[in-house]
């Protein structure tokens, strides 16, 4: 495994196989360590579909990991859970009920309610659980082609917001895509940990601008927040999205 440290924090590169295990095995050492079930900010995508899918086929084992966990997904779409659109009806699929998680091991977003309303409603529940003040972990995040985050994407409203206070979580309408429920760019310095995991050479060329020897703008590459938080961040890269790195 290569590792790299960079201004946006950590990076390891490994086949994918390689990654889907060191990633079981921190989540693994992370809620060994601590002495209250931690909770765990999934995310959406391809990605995590392909690791739920090893996990279930070659860690059994993770069952146990499962059952001392507090699951819930850093962003969501407003949908039910059962749209194979939603982020966390995904994780119930393909995750939680084959490790047979228990219902107190599942925390997802109201989307039942309406956005604004869902968004206050999972903020007062996760402080009532974890501490007010206090986010994820740990927050996992993928990266879209145009280098958003969660539900932060290029141009969005919540980076013209304080970016040092506010909400941990909130709703935004992202044009062409709908309402999300979405950590904030806030919430993420709020994070004990922060894996950004990312596979796939077709996010290549997005990696390349983001770890560009350039001018932060997180108008045009929100990911780049991260760099805000670099010393709790790990990029868990595969060698087909780092293909056009150089460190």
């Amino acid at each position: 495994m290569e590792i790299h440290e960079t201004s946006l924090g950590t990076v390891r590169i490994a086949e994918r196989d390689v990654l889907n295990a060191y990633f079981a095995d921190e989540i693994t050492a992370m809620v060994d360590a601590l002495p209250y079930p931690p909770g765990i900010g999934l995310t959406g995508g391809s990605t995590p579909k392909a690791w739920y899918q090893w996990l279930v086929e070659n860690r059994s084992d993770f069952k146990e990991v499962v059952a001392k966990a507090i699951w819930s997904v850093s962003d969501e779409r407003h949908v039910p859970h059962e749209s194979e659109e939603s982020n966390f009806g995904n994780a119930i699929r393909m995750l939680l009920d084959p490790m047979e998680a228990h219902e107190e091991a599942r925390f997802p977003w109201d989307t039942g309610r309406d956005p604004a309303d869902a968004a206050q409603w999972y903020e007062y529940l996760w402080g009532h659980s974890f501490g007010e003040g206090k986010a994820y972990d740990m927050c996992i995040l993928g990266m879209g082609d145009d280098c958003h985050t969660a539900s932060i994407f290029p141009g969005s409203p919540l980076l013209e917001q304080d970016l040092d206070s506010g909400s941990l979580f909130t709703s935004v309408e992202v044009p062409g895509k709908g309402m999300r429920l979405t950590i904030t760019p806030y919430g993420l310095t709020k994070c004990d940990r922060i894996v950004a995991f990312i596979t796939g050479a077709g996010k290549a060329e997005a990696l390349q601008k983001v770890f560009a020897d350039t001018p932060i703008d997180y108008s045009e590459t929100p990911i780049r927040l991260l760099g805000r938080s670099k010393e709790k961040v790990i990029w868990l890269l595969d060698e087909a999205a780092a293909g056009k790195l150089s460190f």
